[in-house]
């Protein structure tokens, strides 16, 4: 497919928008890439978060929402995403270089805040495809450690070259000079695949309906009485997974009100 051109190299920003330059762009898969951009120093997000994120097409931008996949102490931004060949924004966005423009909207928010949660022993962190994102910022937050005895993060893809992020989280983030000591005692990474072969072939629903992913861990099944879940992922999964906890006791947790689960559902599908 021929490349489509995203803008010139600098722009102004439109009001309510910073303008950032593209530093890397990694192309994981046919169907997923994810990027690093420039951070303004007024920038500021907590983990977890989602900011409105695009290029200016035809003089006016087009944004889509976008978790944070850096943790906010990072001095580049990155993000992941999935490519849809005629979706409006992504049909563009997957075809940046180094150099390129992106525009980031300079108020950041979402749900997956881990004070939006009660206190509790297990953070179960339930991601399909892109909604790892998110997650990928928690997970190298110093401040998650202290909120939970243990994290799991979950994440479920078709496809094995689909999880992303797998050797950073497996084998860079154990050994990182800040995070590493935190993250190997209290980190569990559980990826699953659901159309090739993988040690863990099924769906999260699966996962959770037999429980599989507490007696894989040794733990007791699901309980709001010790568990905390934040989802982050399609439309059904999201659904799907939120029925599933509720059966079981979770209430949803959000700003105003702590509760024992959260969802996010701001997901770029186009």
């Amino acid at each position: 497919m021929d490349s489509i051109p995203t803008q010139a190299p600098a722009i102004a920003a439109p009001p309510g928008f910073f303008a950032e330059r593209v530093l890397d762009v990694h192309h994981w898969t046919d169907r997923l890439f994810s990027f690093t951009c420039t951070r303004d120093p007024t920038f500021r997000f907590e983990a977890g978060q989602f900011a409105m994120i695009g290029l200016v097409v035809d003089g006016k931008p087009l944004v889509r929402a976008y978790s944070m996949v850096s943790p906010p102490w990072a001095e580049q931004l990155e993000f992941l995403s999935i490519k849809v060949q005629h979706g409006p924004l992504t049909s563009r966005l997957q075809h940046i270089v180094p150099g390129d423009t992106v525009l980031i909207g300079r108020k950041a928010t979402g749900t997956l805040l881990p004070g939006n949660l009660a206190p509790g022993g297990v953070l179960w962190c339930f991601a399909t495809g892109t909604g790892l994102a998110p997650f990928m910022s928690l997970v190298r937050d110093p401040g998650s450690y202290d909120r939970f005895e243990r994290i799991v993060l979950v994440h479920t893809v078709r496809q094995v070259a689909e999880l992303a992020y797998r050797t950073l989280i497996e084998q860079d983030l154990p050994r990182d000079e800040l995070l590493g000591e935190l993250a190997a005692a209290q980190l569990t990474y559980l990826p699953a695949v659901t159309r090739e072969p993988f040690p863990r072939q099924a769906r999260i629903t699966t996962l959770i309906e037999t429980g599989a992913l507490t007696a894989e861990l040794g733990l007791p099944p699901l309980s709001p009485d010790r568990d905390r879940a934040m989802l982050c992922g399609s439309e059904a999964m999201n659904a799907d997974v939120r029925a599933l906890l509720e059966a079981r006791g979770f209430t949803e947790g959000s700003n105003s009100e702590p509760g024992t689960y959260v969802v996010e559902k701001a997901f770029v599908t186009k």
